[in-house]
């Protein structure tokens, strides 16, 4: 049996090619509203950053995501994309640390 390929996506902000599953999905929806989407499965336009808040700020600082999402990013979406990332992070590092358990 031929072993599973893992799907990779870069992370907008380090550039780094990571497993799908260890990075968060930011979504912009059809109607414009961007939001964080944990289960993947969003309609809209995506984008992929590291569980880690440097990253983000990176993001933030370089406007990764309005590039990402191929339209402007308001300062307010922001400032709500950073509440909800901080609430997530920590729930997100725990859910991938037990997935990681799981699969040795």
């Amino acid at each position: 049996m031929k072993p599973r390929k893992i799907p990779l996506r870069k992370c907008v902000a380090c550039n780094e090619m990571k497993p799908k599953k260890s990075l968060i999905r930011i979504v912009r929806s059809p109607e414009g509203d961007v939001s964080i989407d944990l289960t993947g499965k969003k309609s809209g336009r995506g984008a992929y950053l590291c569980g880690q808040e440097s990253c983000f700020k990176l993001a933030h600082r370089n406007r990764a995501l309005d590039r990402a999402l191929k339209s402007p990013v308001g300062a307010e979406v922001y400032e709500q994309l950073a509440r909800d990332f901080l609430a997530v992070e920590v729930d997100f590092i725990a859910e991938r640390d037990r997935e990681e358990d799981a699969d040795e």
